[in-house]
């Protein structure tokens, strides 16, 4: 018996829900992790969620924050002690990704 798309949006709210604080996942980790190659059906989801989950810990697999959001992500990253790199200014928007290496965390 194959989920309903709300089950799958339940589920995506879970996983996301249980990453720790100062790490991050990718869309794709976090679809990976649910069985399936749908990273951009996660990012719709946490994109229409109410923002009450770490949204700020789901992140695109080149380690740039959720897109329009990158000034309040930083704030979440800065306080949870997420590694970040600088790419540029600090006062720009832009100017820093989450560095993978360190910071990705898995389940399994």
């Amino acid at each position: 018996m194959s989920e309903s798309p709300l089950d799958f949006a339940a589920f995506v709210h879970v996983i996301v829900g249980d990453i720790p604080a100062g790490r991050v996942m990718t869309y794709g980790d976090v679809a990976a992790e649910l069985g399936s190659l749908g990273a951009r059906a996660v990012g719709r989801i946490l994109a229409t969620s109410d923002g009450t989950g770490p949204w700020w810990r789901v992140i695109g697999s080149d380690g740039r924050p959720p897109a329009g959001h990158e000034v309040e992500a930083l704030e979440h990253y800065e306080r949870e002690g997420t590694p970040l790199r600088w790419v540029g200014d600090r006062g720009e928007p832009d100017a820093y990704r989450i560095d993978l290496a360190q910071a990705r965390h898995r389940f399994s």
